[in-house]
């Protein structure tokens, strides 16, 4: 005979069902929620205005007129019709290609030698590596001048040829790549299962062999991403073609005279919008390649440790040895010409080109103007890039927000430095919008800097924040602990590595940036990179090679203070990771 419930313990159970409904609205209504909620919000709103919003006023101008009036598509048919725009086309692909391809053979090999062989001085050559990152991409072409140029002291070399051209511009596109290339190569051939080695040692095959069927498929992917940045790097700078490149025009450098010296907007909208396609294509096969990656070392695998082979550890010492003289060649020229009282006729060392206020009459404030910027960006950019990676990774509310905003971090990749600069000229640069008074402001620097860069910030915090368990968040909630405290006692002092990193990356960027602030600084808020390239337009070679070795010296002196204050985190706040 079946039993009915009495109607007081349904009663109960709907009161208990909907006493814990109650508690679970109450617990998604709490303070820190909606905190987070807020954040999100005024992140999107941020992102959108400072990224989408120029974007979509430069796609509009590529479709008007000078004077304003739509005209469709007929600046994109001026600009196919006319030979030398398809010129400037295949020289930055030209230039892309070539570029790619050599600073890709170099930073393989480069890193090959430092993670798989036995060779002495390592760490020396590791160091010299990475120096060129902390140099403005102004400087390998000012040094390429003093080298190789007209009255350069080694311009036999080239036997006849000129460097003002698609030779310096390699030269000069392959220094400053390099670095970034190596970083990525040398992380994908770090991790390395060695019972593969073991198998094919077992297997009697031979190291060339063993190179191509274990090692190099090892890295593949690594190899391919770097690549694909290298080559958006290429496509997308214009300081070192601005310098040593003589009248042979890229994409970047016909943007610039287009806006800068024939105040034709509308053309250097469309070129923009040329120049993104390249870009977006780069950025979509380095997400696709991201997603095919596969982890190989796992904790049942053993890492790779090289062993002593004379032959290979002489071959690895010497091409590091070739590279890295030829990277201190490179910034050592740049510093010799920078002492040379009047190149080349008075050969004099002294500290002549430094009294910027002979040369200038910005004088030494561009070089306060950056350091201001450094520091700006540094901290509101940090905080920025920080607390919006928290909101993504560990908010409970507005799922599909969170996932918006996870998308407009990620584009600022794919927009070349010199696209933005103009799409903000565009946008805040008119009467009709309230932020026009940013314009020409530190302040649009500052926002400009910080979007430009903020992909690369944003990946490291979520890549930190993927290592705290999720379980933190979920204990702090049962124990009534909120939220900002868990933030505080835990998720800063561990992710305090990461947050340095992203500070001092975002730093050295906002110090060595020309393509991104060249079109929005005013009359007193010139950055040091900008007042390198007016001075070397004005024919002050020396000034401009003292303005870059000074923004290079401040760049490592951050750098230094960097690992100083890393290795004072790895120890007071890192002790959970050692056993």
């Amino acid at each position: 005979m079946a039993s009915t419930c009495p109607p007081q313990i349904i009663n109960t159970l709907r009161a208990k069902a909907l006493k814990d409904k109650l508690t679970e609205i109450q617990r998604n209504l709490s303070r820190d929620n909606i905190i987070l909620a807020i954040i999100l919000i005024l992140l999107t709103i941020g992102m959108s205005l400072f990224i989408l919003a120029p974007l979509f006023t430069m796609l509009l101008k590529s479709l008007q007129s000078n004077n304003g009036q739509f005209i469709g598509l007929s600046n994109f048919s001026d600009y196919f019709s006319s030979t030398a725009m398809w010129q400037s086309l295949r020289n930055t692909l030209f230039i892309g290609t070539i570029v790619t391809s050599l600073v890709s053979f170099l930073a393989f090999g480069f890193a090959y030698s430092l993670t798989r062989s036995c060779m002495p001085f390592k760490s020396i050559f590791n160091i010299l590596g990475s120096v060129p990152i902390l140099a403005p991409s102004l400087l390998p072409g000012i040094s390429l001048i003093y080298l190789l140029g007209n009255q350069g002291i080694a311009k036999d070399i080239l036997m006849g040829h000129s460097v003002y051209g698609p030779i310096g511009i390699t030269i000069g596109l392959t220094f400053w790549c390099f670095p970034h290339a190596l970083m990525i190569i040398k992380t994908s051939l770090r991790t390395s299962d060695a019972r593969l080695y073991e198998a094919a040692q077992a297997l009697n095959t031979s190291p060339i062999k063993t190179f191509f069927i274990v090692t190099l498929p090892g890295a593949k992917y690594g190899l391919i991403s770097a690549t694909i940045i290298v080559f958006t790097l290429v496509v997308c700078d214009f300081s070192v073609p601005k310098v040593i490149g003589g009248n042979y025009n890229i994409l970047a450098t016909d943007i610039f005279k287009q806006v800068v010296g024939q105040q034709n907007f509308s053309m250097g909208a469309v070129t923009s919008v040329m120049l993104l396609i390249p870009a977006l294509f780069a950025f979509s096969a380095d997400r696709w390649v991201q997603k095919k990656q596969k982890g190989l070392f796992d904790s049942r695998s053993i890492a790779y440790i090289p062993q002593k082979n004379i032959f290979r550890d002489t071959c690895c010492f010497l091409f590091c040895s070739i590279i890295s003289v030829a990277i201190i060649t490179i910034i050592g020229m740049a510093i010799y010409g920078s002492l040379i009282t009047f190149w080349p006729w008075n050969l004099n060392i002294s500290l002549h080109n430094y009294n910027f206020n002979q040369f200038s009459a910005d004088g030494w404030q561009p070089y306060f103007n950056s350091l201001k910027l450094g520091f700006l960006v540094a901290i509101i950019g940090t905080l920025t890039v920080f607390i919006g990676a928290y909101c993504i990774e560990k908010g409970r509310w507005l799922g599909p927000l969170r996932h918006l905003l996870q998308m407009l971090a990620i584009i600022p990749m794919a927009v070349p430095g010199m696209v933005l600069g103009l799409g903000y000229i565009f946008f805040f640069n008119t009467n009709y919008n309230p932020l026009s008074i940013l314009y020409g402001t530190l302040t649009i620097l500052v926002i400009n800097t910080v979007t430009h860069y903020y992909t690369v910030g944003h990946m490291t915090a979520i890549t930190a924040l993927k290592q705290l368990p999720a379980e933190i968040e979920a204990i702090s909630a049962s124990i009534n602990l909120p939220q900002y405290k868990t933030f505080f006692k835990v998720t800063l002092p561990v992710c305090s590595p990461a947050i340095l990193e992203i500070m001092v990356y975002l730093f050295i960027n906002a110090m060595t940036t020309t393509s991104a602030v060249v079109f929005l600084y005013g009359t007193d808020t010139m950055p040091a990179s900008v007042s390198v390239l007016n001075m070397d337009d004005a024919g002050q070679t020396g000034p401009a090679a003292a303005m870059a070795v000074m923004i290079l010296l401040t760049a490592a002196c951050v750098k230094v203070g960097h690992s100083g204050i890393g290795h004072l985190l790895e120890i007071y706040t890192q002790a959970w990771r050692r056993r």
